[in-house]
């Protein structure tokens, strides 16, 4: 018995190593059967049958399949399209005809991988070199959903669909997968880059932290239109929504409270604009920062080292916090000043004063209130004639009486001069 036992798990160790090998299922082991496989002989192939529940398998044996089992080759594709011709005993027309059919049929059915019922649109994303060459020990600096193939859902993408994405991932990166594959050293590397991505993105709260930082709207962050740009646009009503739109739409996943009132249309009433920002200059942000906390030093076991390290942290939260609020309002200032809404409001409140006085003009107390003004107009201009001759006169009388005074001079002197004559 201990022989036998002995026996059968060196032939499982062994099948375990061709599987392992060739990922193939035609490598097949059960007691009491043959194990058939392929081996290249003199430039061609030839079958080797071994019954593995023979006395015969011991170490010589085993050291012969080792022998064997390193230049063993697995049977691909053109093998597999053999075997379905012999036993469903077709032509080669008949095989591709059929094969073409299962083709089209699958891609009816699951839309050829990209969005059927079990993709709930993750799709396929293509994936650049410096993404397969990540470190893994450098996880907080990767972009977790461009890892998962996420970045068109990115914040929007629901945990369902993350878990499709992994599930994608893992089986067409996993190590075993790969194995023995030229080209493909780092796979095992990358492996671990989705299995950090999945834990973070997976985890709620971590998620929020990472989608807090996420460095595709950071930088996006950072591309706003100026005041200049706006106003010197070709339509600057149509830039202005198209612009600032996308911007408050992406901001407005931070607020604590939800719905958050989105940016609008040209013709939106004025209660709706101004509804608008006064949300947005009281906006409640729940954007954090801990994502970006430095670690405590590898091997420290010091309180101080890590007191320390905490309070940076919490300075540096602190002030990207602070920062990130300041940007925020600068951000509402900036759309408040291009606002065409604001401009047609304004204009349109002007427009309803100017009909206002005009109405209360053309009404009965407006004829009168004009009459009246009119009388007023009409005798202060009475007052001004009546002064003006007035001061006239008095001119006149003026002129008069300085000549009489001129002349009673010259009479004076005249008599002084006939007394002295005298």
């Amino acid at each position: 018995m201990a022989y036998a036992a002995w026996q059968s798990t060196w032939a499982r160790i062994f099948v375990r190593c061709l599987a392992k090998r060739f990922h193939s299922t035609l490598v097949t082991f059960r007691l009491g059967t043959h194990l058939s496989f392929f081996a290249p002989y003199n430039g061609s192939r030839r079958r080797i049958v071994c019954c593995t529940t023979t006395p015969a398998f011991r170490l010589d044996a085993y050291a012969k399949f080792r022998e064997i089992y390193l230049s063993l080759l697995p049977a691909g594709p053109a093998y597999l399209a053999h075997v379905k011709r012999a036993v469903h005993n077709l032509t080669f027309e008949e095989h591709d005809k059929h094969a073409e059919e299962e083709r089209k049929r699958l891609e009816a059915l699951h839309g050829n991988g990209q969005s059927g019922d079990d993709d709930l649109g993750v799709g396929e994303e293509e994936e650049p070199e410096d993404l397969l060459t990540m470190d893994p020990k450098e996880w907080k600096k990767q972009d977790h959903y461009a890892v998962l193939g996420l970045s068109h859902l990115r914040y929007r993408a629901t945990p369902e669909q993350i878990k499709i994405a992994h599930r994608k991932k893992v089986l067409k990166h996993h190590p075993d997968k790969k194995a023995g594959v030229a080209g493909d050293s780092n796979d095992d590397a990358f492996f671990k880059c989705i299995q950090k991505a999945t834990e973070v993105l997976t985890n709620p709260e971590r998620r929020r932290q990472f989608d807090s930082v996420d460095p595709h709207y950071e930088e996006l962050e950072q591309d706003v239109p100026t005041e200049k740009q706006v106003k010197s646009a070709k339509n600057p009503d149509k830039f202005f929504f198209e612009a600032f739109g996308p911007i408050f739409e992406r901001e407005a996943r931070f607020s604590k409270k939800q719905p958050v009132p989105l940016l609008g249309e040209i013709n939106d009433s004025k209660n709706k604009v101004e509804a608008f920002y006064d949300s947005w200059y009281n906006f409640d942000s729940w954007r954090s920062f801990e994502y970006l906390d430095k670690e405590v030093n590898e091997g420290s076991d010091s309180r101080d080292d890590k007191r320390y390290t905490e309070k940076k942290n919490k300075s540096e939260r602190a002030r990207r916090k602070k920062e990130d609020t300041a940007r925020l309002r600068q951000l509402v200032d900036l759309a408040l000043s291009v606002d065409p809404r604001i401009k047609r409001i304004k204009q349109e409140e002007k427009d309803a004063r100017e009909a206002k006085k005009k109405v209360k003009a053309s009404g009965p107390n407006g004829v009168a209130a004009k009459q009246q003004a009119e009388e007023e107009k009409k005798r202060e201009e009475e007052e001004a004639k009546k002064k003006e001759e007035e001061e006239k006169v008095a001119r006149a009388e003026a002129k008069k009486a300085k000549a009489a005074a001129a002349t009673a001079a010259k009479k004076a002197r005249r008599a002084a001069r006939t007394d002295g004559d005298a």
